[in-house]
């Protein structure tokens, strides 16, 4: 009988301290439970805020412009002869293309300034009679803006020599140094963005954080003093304006 109760205290005394070590478990456990809670409504709670903060933003435009001058000029000379037979076309037109190389000659430029870029021979007959129309294009491409100007400018010259100038012979100027001021005028428009922003978040009574998204618009390039492309007996002139807008998001703090 002595042994028995020895044995039952024991299994007492070992059953008490496996209950008190699951105590302390499910007490830890709690803690930590009741930590991860803590910790994931706070970092819940941020996300909500940043969320929240996320959707104050506003939407702007930027415009930056700058003028400048064309530095290459181009000039596609098309001109056109008839006869009624085809050695009488060629050879007139063949007339109007050394009076338009000693045209540009005397205005000073090089010889092989003015180059052939096409031609074209057609007939037709009317009532029996057949006419032959030989079509050429000779092309000027300089640098020399001046020049270009001063041959735009005289060349009702041609025509009074009999060469016969056809649609699409007008000057063109064109601007090709555009990358050189491209950062310059990007920072331009995202400063003048900014104003913008500024001047909504004060009426808001707001503030204007950083960028939250930021989109370049296209370069465009147009003459500076209304809509001119050249054409029959115009020029374009080359004095451009370059234009370019920009459209930023910023938080709002």
């Amino acid at each position: 009988m002595g042994e028995e109760i020895e044995t039952s205290t024991e299994n007492k005394s070992w059953l008490g301290r496996l209950t008190a070590n699951q105590g302390k478990a499910w007490l830890a456990g709690t803690g930590l439970l009741a930590a991860g809670l803590i910790v994931g409504g706070y970092l819940m709670g941020d996300g909500l805020v940043r969320m929240k903060q996320a959707d104050r933003a506003v939407t702007v435009r930027g415009l930056a412009e700058r003028e400048v001058s064309a530095d290459l000029a181009t000039w596609t000379i098309a001109y056109s002869a008839k006869g009624s037979d085809l050695a009488t076309a060629q050879a007139k037109a063949d007339a109007d293309t050394r009076a338009i190389r000693a045209f540009f000659t005397g205005l000073g430029f090089d010889a092989d300034a003015v180059q052939p870029t096409g031609a074209n021979v057609s007939n037709y007959s009317d009532r029996g009679v057949t006419t032959y129309t030989v079509k050429q294009r000779m092309s000027l491409r300089t640098t020399d803006i001046a020049k270009a100007q001063a041959a735009i400018k005289r060349q009702f010259d041609l025509v009074k020599q009999g060469v016969e100038l056809e649609e699409g012979s007008g000057m063109s100027f064109t601007y090709t140094k555009l990358n050189a001021i491209k950062p310059e005028m990007i920072a331009a428009a995202t400063k003048d963005a900014r104003k913008s922003a500024e001047q909504f978040a004060k009426d808001s009574g707001t503030a204007v954080g950083s960028i939250k998204s930021a989109t370049q618009g296209y370069f465009e390039v147009t003459a500076r003093d209304g809509d001119s492309e050249g054409g029959w007996g115009a020029a374009d002139t080359p004095y451009k304006k370059v234009r370019v807008v920009t459209t930023v998001e910023y938080y709002l703090d």
